[in-house]
């Protein structure tokens, strides 16, 4: 069984902000391989349950707010019984530019709080995690006020691209393995 969990903040009125690029991937996920997120007890998150090919997948979207994401997938870890070869988080990246995507094995946080939370709560850096670049502030605006703006209507392309560029290397990652989603993907987003 994998897990796939996509990291933002709930609520309407971040549902749209960069911050919450993993919310919207998972969501994607869910869509194409036909699962329904539904809150699931003791679990902290909107959860659906799929099979891709023959492989069960969990799909889960944390109800915590992003600097406590920790809370919610150690709860999903253990009650699915996943390995940490089987865990994949989805999450936002101020140092990738829009529309890039890249795929790590393993890591420190990388000063992303919500990283931070799971890697603190599981004891364990070594944990794939799916980047999904959404830029750098401007000079002058402050990252943590950065990522909880919108995306703006002129980046609609690039953001679409960089969705379905993230969905299909979770495909890839279900299917094969991190390596061979790495490999196909890291070099296709430079």
């Amino acid at each position: 069984m994998k897990l796939i969990v996509g990291l933002g903040n709930p609520g309407r009125i971040y549902s749209s902000t960069r911050h919450n690029i993993g919310f919207a991937v998972v969501k994607s996920l869910a869509k194409d391989w036909g699962g329904a997120l539904k809150r699931e007890n003791f679990t902290y998150s909107l959860v659906a349950k799929t099979k891709v090919k023959a492989t069960p997948v969990v799909l889960a979207l944390p109800l915590t707010f992003m600097n406590l994401s920790g809370q919610a997938v150690a709860a999903l870890v253990k009650k699915y019984k996943i390995a940490k070869s089987d865990l994949l988080v989805v999450c936002d990246d101020l140092d990738l530019e829009l529309g890039r995507i890249r795929l790590k094995p393993s890591g420190s946080s990388g000063g992303h709080r919500g990283l931070r939370s799971i890697i603190e709560s599981l004891r364990k850096e070594d944990f794939a995690r799916l980047k999904v670049g959404i830029d750098r502030p401007h000079v002058g605006i402050q990252a943590s006020d950065y990522v909880l703006k919108p995306f703006l209507k002129k980046e609609a392309n690039a953001l679409g691209k960089a969705i379905q560029d993230a969905c299909r290397c979770c495909e890839v990652w279900v299917e094969e393995n991190t390596d061979k989603a790495m490999n196909e993907f890291n070099k296709r987003s430079q």
